[in-house]
């Protein structure tokens, strides 16, 4: 890994054309803390990132290494982060295309089995279910819906040696988010972001299903 990574220039998140897209916080910061924590069980490799939004992990993690080495690719279903994933691409110089499909449809079959960095921080904040159809619901709150949709996909995606990191809270009962779909997950980081509690779960496949 390159030593002393700076964080991506993101200032353009949240503001002019890209007021509706979430600003990166704690959430964000704290992935990325994840990602430099295990820099040495990581390698230049296949990385994707599902619901990039801002951009600014996305653009974080090819950084790290020679991005001659490492391929990384991102989705979001949001028109307006897939071009705010792409200005900041841009502003920090790494080539990054985003994709623009619901999770990772539209890159299956073609990454099955291939990616070794899978990372999530999906819309997390718990919300009633009559208030999740409402078209001025902000983004980030769902609950454990949209991670419940992709967790199916998780083990498909993964290479035999693949990690996955998932954005939770406490109200997500991480706890039942372990040990799903053959996969085998422990906390990485936690910390408290006001009155949320949040963590970086790391999951890879569980031994039974690595070939």
């Amino acid at each position: 890994m390159i030593p002393g990574v700076p964080t991506p220039l993101y200032s353009h998140a949240g503001r002019g054309d890209f007021r509706d897209v979430y600003e990166p916080a704690e959430d964000s910061f704290l992935l990325m803390d994840a990602l430099e924590q295990d820099a040495a069980r990581l390698s230049p490799c296949v990385c994707l990132e599902v619901g990039s939004g801002s951009g600014v992990v996305s653009a974080f993690y090819p950084r790290c290494w020679d991005p001659q080495l490492c391929t990384c690719e991102c989705t979001d279903v949001n028109p307006a982060a897939a071009r705010c994933t792409a200005e900041t691409a841009s502003r920090n110089r790494v080539p990054l295309q985003p994709v623009l499909t619901d999770l990772a449809q539209c890159l299956l079959p073609r990454l099955c089995g291939k990616v070794d960095v899978l990372l999530f921080n999906p819309p997390y904040v718990v919300t009633p279910s009559e208030e999740v159809s409402c078209s001025d619901l902000p983004l980030w709150a769902a609950g454990r819906r949209v991670t419940d949709r992709l967790l199916p996909l998780v083990g498909r995606l993964l290479s035999a040696a693949g990690l996955f990191y998932l954005v939770t809270i406490a109200e997500n009962r991480p706890g039942g988010i372990l040990g799903q779909q053959g996969l085998t997950g422990e906390p990485c980081l936690t910390t408290r972001a006001g009155n949320e509690r949040l963590s970086i779960l790391r999951f890879h496949r569980s031994p039974e299903n690595t070939t």
